[in-house]
């Protein structure tokens, strides 16, 4: 029995971690959202998500050019970090009790680090309609845009929002296609990334007084391991370190400009939040996706 219990230690002991010198991390990171994670360019990925997880990789000393991204779909994130596609997820991915439960209880066994920016669910629409809408039951009888896997997808399908017509479509980018075509009235998910393709897109608006849903936790997502818990832990405290310093505000104003000063200060995190969220199976803001 002690031979097996060493054996089995060992094993443990043995298992490498996601960091460390000379490792490469592969990051999966969304290619279709402007100002938190794009692509523009074939293998250039840039905005608010990459830069958070350049910096936080370089708090546990990983270089720059150690670090690859490559697009993931947000259906996929959870499916192809337990495969080992990625080593870590940085792609708006809010941290949820489905997700952070262990895989024997119907979770997706999943560590978060973060959050790195907190927001609510918003309302994309064309620029020239933006005057139409000023609160939810506007919304009553448009088609609304939403995509896979998000927890959008999952608010406006509660019954208090059956009046709206849902087009879900596989990522963002089908969404606001649709939206610039005029096939759909609306674009819905977290209000940091519509700020984002306001930005990109001047004919697109988000509406400023319609706010909604739970506020949606950003977390750097790994498979749960017990070496990866070794990993969450060292990027948890490099997490700290950067949001206490200027450099999370410069980043966050240069990645989405148009994010209102009051949401930008509330999108924010303290590292009472970060302690009380991130490496955990259960995390303090635990709730149902």
């Amino acid at each position: 029995m002690l031979a097996v219990l060493a054996a089995g230690c060992t094993a443990a002991d043995a298992e490498p971690t996601l960091i460390g010198e000379g490792k490469k991390v592969r990051v999966g990171a969304k290619s279709d959202q402007p100002g938190t994670s794009h692509e523009p360019h074939a293998g250039e990925f840039e905005g608010f998500d990459i830069t958070v997880a350049r910096e936080v990789l370089g708090g546990v000393g990983v270089d720059a050019e150690s670090v690859r991204f490559d697009g993931v779909l947000s259906k996929n994130r959870a499916k192809d970090l337990r495969a080992g596609d990625f080593d870590l997820v940085t792609a708006t991915y809010s941290i949820t009790l489905q997700r952070t439960l262990p895989v024997e209880e119907g979770g997706e066994g999943l560590d978060f680090v973060g959050p790195y920016a907190s927001t609510p669910q918003g309302v994309l629409v064309r620029a020239d309609d933006k005057d139409s809408y000023r609160n939810l039951s506007d919304l009553d009888g448009k088609q609304i845009c939403v995509w896979e896997g998000t927890t959008s997808l999952t608010e406006l399908s509660k019954p208090a929002y059956q009046l709206i017509r849902l087009r879900v479509e596989k990522d963002a980018g089908y969404c606001v296609k649709a939206l610039k075509a005029g096939d759909v009235d609306a674009v819905s998910t977290d209000q940091l990334i519509l700020y984002g393709f306001m930005e990109a897109e001047p004919t697109l608006a988000v509406v400023p007084g319609i706010a909604f849903g739970v506020v949606n936790d950003y977390g750097i997502a790994m498979h749960r391991t017990p070496a990866h818990r070794k990993d969450c832990e060292k990027l948890r405290e490099a997490l700290k370190t950067y949001v206490a310093g200027n450099e999370w505000g410069r980043d966050f104003e240069n990645n989405l400009p148009r994010v209102p000063v009051a949401a930008r200060n509330e999108a924010r995190p303290t590292a009472t939040e970060i302690d009380a969220v991130s490496c955990r199976e259960r995390p303090a803001n635990a709730r149902v996706d």
